[in-house]
């Protein structure tokens, strides 16, 4: 019997465009032959939709148009199933629209990536690839990241971290840190992805400007010292806290050699949406794969992502971002994406891993997380309530020890 696999990709984010893209690659992937495939589309006012029409990417161009014609839907926990409802029954409809077996989010940024998918689907108790709850939520957290990553003794850029309020409050000393780092530096939101609201500063008006546009994207903004000159090298890990194996390497840049952006990452410079069959994602931006490194260099590279991978509690498909200092060869640790541009198939491609081959390992990950944790312990089977007296805290308060 085929699985049930649903998809679900949008919601809103910054990155809602490119979670479509890289949901509709993960589709084309899938085996139907072992699959029911059923693609669900978060839209960026965080309605559940599903319908044939969410398959084919130029549907999109009209985000208005495509939601009226599908049918927005609820996904319930009936008996030991998660059944998917349609918000408004017609009369003589159907009341169940079919069930999910297993989950791949495909969200990128917040209010997916971040842990808030992951977390409906625990609700739910779906089966899901990818890293669970505080997974989600460490990778898409920088400052957290960059503390675990400190903690562990992984190589990290020198930096600092503030509230957008600060630059408001306390100028002159965000300034001063800020000084003690020397320009340039990099300024991002703690908890976007896809080089949105990143820029570099080279001086003090520059840094305020940039602050600014960082702010607009998140409350926390991150202040690193720019390494020059720079090479962007990276790598996809996939696995679980069981068994992890690092890709081949990319490495990646865009023509000023400073800040691969947004528009590099998807836009080919703004340019790859004018070439046949528009943007393909991350797997359109400029890159060398293998990257041109020493074997002692990748080995090092890969034996640190694995590492990253690990101390953050990852699963999944995940791409860690590396830079390495182009004259002293130093690497330090940039990034991990916990749900990559295109699920990095084309890293894994470059291992000898299709990407159907690549869903398929997602699915199995899904399932044999589940046979773990339904070994685990989650509750008790108590009655405290039978015991309990309204008005008197004092026996509730000695049960808890």
């Amino acid at each position: 019997m085929k699985l049930n696999i649903a998809v679900f990709f949008g919601g809103e984010t910054v990155e809602h465009e490119v979670s479509i893209i890289s949901a509709h690659q993960a589709i084309e992937a899938l085996d139907k032959e072992k699959y029911n495939v059923i693609p669900i589309y978060i839209s960026k006012d965080r309605r559940m939709y599903i319908s044939d029409l969410l398959l084919d990417i130029k549907n999109y161009t009209d985000l208005k148009k495509l939601t009226d014609e599908c049918t927005q839907i609820s996904i319930a926990r009936i008996d030991d199933r998660a059944v998917i409802q349609p918000v408004k029954a017609k009369l003589f409809g159907a009341k169940e629209l079919g069930t999910i077996d297993i989950a791949i989010p495909v969200m990128h940024g917040t209010n997916g990536e971040d842990g808030t998918i992951q977390g409906f689907l625990e609700m739910l108790k779906i089966p899901y690839a990818g890293c669970d709850v505080y997974g989600a939520a460490v990778g898409q957290d920088k400052v957290m990241q960059k503390n675990i990553l400190s903690d562990n003794g992984l190589p990290i850029t020198n930096w600092f971290w503030c509230y957008g309020t600060e630059i408001d409050d306390n100028r002159a000393e965000v300034l001063a840190r800020v000084h003690r780092l020397i320009y340039p530096v990099i300024l991002k939101p703690a908890r976007t992805g896809s080089s949105v609201g990143i820029s570099i500063a080279h001086n003090d008006e520059e840094y305020i400007e940039c602050f600014e546009n960082a702010r607009q994207y998140d409350e926390k903004v991150i202040t690193e010292k720019v390494i020059r000159p720079m090479r962007e090298i990276n790598c996809s890990v996939l696995g679980d806290s069981t068994h992890a194996e690092a890709s081949t390497l990319e490495e990646v840049g865009s023509e000023t050699g400073e800040l691969l952006d947004f528009n590099d990452k998807y836009m080919g410079g703004g340019k790859s949406s004018k070439v046949k069959g528009g943007s393909k994602g991350m797997a359109s931006t400029k890159r060398i794969v293998p990257a041109p490194l020493t074997e002692a260099q990748t080995e090092q590279i890969r034996t640190l992502a694995k590492k990253v991978f690990r101390v953050l509690g990852s699963s999944g498909v995940c791409r860690i971002d590396f830079i390495m200092d182009g004259e002293t060869k130093r690497v330090y640790v940039n990034e991990i994406n916990t749900i990559p541009g295109s699920l990095a198939f084309y890293l894994w491609e470059a291992s000898g891993v299709s990407f159907t081959e690549l869903m398929d390992r997602l699915v199995q990950q899904a399932r044999d997380r589940e046979r773990r944790r339904s070994r685990m312990t989650f509750s008790y089977d108590t009655n405290l309530l039978a015991t309990y007296s309204e008005g008197g805290t004092k026996g509730a308060k000695g049960t808890k020890h």
